[in-house]
């Protein structure tokens, strides 16, 4: 009898932790559900699949999962944590973080206080301001910069390669014609 029931406890313990990989995700509920094979060819569905706040992702199916069965009772478990080793950035530094996807797009938080962010295409979408504040701004487009925007403006002065829009105005506001051997006046319309 006694033996029995420390079989019983025994099995209890095993049971509360179990390791697998993911077969289905739901994700369209509050609290999005898994099913994972767990060793043994064992399936569970609709485990809930508990995330830190503010944090959501998807695991793709072949995902690993680990599961939590309170008092070894496996009707109704958790999942903790679930990663994906195929996709995993690795070689970060000591202290680095990333955040990524099985397409390469990734997020990282690198030594030396510096955000890498890696996509195809990066959408930004506020519904009243981007503010960016730095010493220096660098752009690099190899094709084409384009701003849709009624009004563009700056506090400072714009240049391209040849010259300022200061030096355009002063040269165009004192600029002076020769006409019929003699020279006109400056222009009467200042660009402003």
């Amino acid at each position: 009898m006694a033996g029995m029931l420390m079989r019983k406890v025994l099995n209890k313990i095993m049971n509360i932790v179990s390791r697998g990989y993911i077969t289905f995700s739901n994700s369209s509920s509050k609290c999005q559900t898994l099913q994972i094979k767990m060793s043994g060819g064992e399936q569970k569905s609709d485990i809930e699949h508990i995330e830190p706040y503010g944090f959501t992702s998807r695991p793709l199916d072949g995902a690993e999962a680990v599961a939590l069965f309170l008092d070894g009772d496996k009707s109704h478990g958790v999942i903790l944590a679930a990663g994906d080793r195929r996709y995993r950035i690795k070689s970060l530094k000591k202290g680095e973080v990333a955040i990524y996807t099985d397409e390469g797009d990734c997020i990282c938080l690198n030594r030396d206080n510096q955000i890498n962010i890696k996509t195809k295409k990066f959408i930004v979408n506020a519904e009243e301001l981007i503010e960016l504040n730095a010493k220096n701004v660098l752009v690099n487009a190899s094709s084409q910069a384009q701003f849709t925007t009624p009004l563009l403006t700056s506090t400072g002065d714009i240049a391209d390669k040849t010259s300022t829009m200061t030096n355009i105005r002063t040269i165009y506001n004192g600029h002076t014609h020769n006409e019929t051997d003699s020279v006109t006046q400056s222009p009467n319309q200042l660009l402003k």
